[in-house]
């Protein structure tokens, strides 16, 4: 009995630290009590299917344990992390080029552009509603055929693992943000040479609401694209999260 309880401890360390930077679950607006309570729910779900061999349970051996399990949690947390940060980024882009980035920007938890905002609420809903749940369950028992339990990787495969999801989170920040970069372009070569015709003429004035009206448009039309290709990415992340490990 003792040793159950042991394996479910080491197997609740890794799952606390994944679901406190879980979208959706890990969320600074969620409290710290629901947080438990989901992070024993995945516990209790991932526990029968993961094979976990006997714990020493002595002090040295459960600290060990404490530390290599947090981080690997925090290793796969902060990888789907990575994706919200990639949706806030492609946000500020996008408010940046069209004149959007003041507003509402204090309205979450961490202050993103109105665009931002909007994009990152959008994603935590359909992830959740597209079983977010169930995928990241799935992840914690494939994490411990690549992370077995008390070990991590070596640093430079980590580092490696690291970089290769920078790349790709930063990737797909100015993917989603393209069509916003790309009419605020079109929109300053149009203003300058209008401003190169008529210097007489305030083109600020003039070209201030529609490129605000142009941004707010685009947003209404590539915002499902967005979205679609964002859970796209992430589902591809959560099936095989340590896709840059050899």
């Amino acid at each position: 009995m003792m040793a159950s309880l042991w394996q479910f401890f080491a197997v609740f360390i890794r799952v606390g630290a994944l679901v406190s930077l879980m979208p959706g679950f890990g969320e600074r607006t969620v409290p710290t009590r629901i947080k438990l309570v989901i992070a024993l729910a995945f516990t209790l779900i991932a526990f029968p299917a993961v094979n976990i061999p006997q714990i020493d349970n002595s002090m040295v051996s459960i600290a060990r344990l404490t530390v290599t399990e947090t981080l690997s949690g925090l290793m796969l947390g902060l990888g789907i992390r990575m994706f919200i940060l990639a949706l806030q980024t492609a946000g500020s882009i996008a408010g940046q080029s069209t004149s959007l980035a003041q507003i509402l920007g204090s309205a979450a938890a961490d202050p993103v552009p109105a665009m931002g905002y909007i994009l990152v609420i959008g994603a935590i809903a359909l992830a959740v509603m597209s079983g977010l749940h169930v995928k990241a369950t799935q992840m914690i028992v494939i994490s411990y055929e690549f992370l077995p339990l008390g070990s991590l990787p070596d640093g430079s495969v980590f580092s490696e693992w690291g970089l290769d999801q920078v790349r790709r989170c930063f990737t797909l920040a100015f993917t989603l943000a393209a069509p916003f970069v790309l009419i605020s372009v079109l929109y300053n070569l149009a203003l300058g040479v209008i401003n190169k015709a008529m210097p007489q003429l305030m083109v600020a004035f003039v070209g201030a609401p529609v490129i605000t009206a142009a941004g707010l448009l685009i947003l209404c039309m590539v915002a499902p694209l967005i979205l679609a290709t964002w859970l796209t990415m992430v589902d591809e992340f959560i099936a095989n999260p340590f896709k840059a490990i050899p």
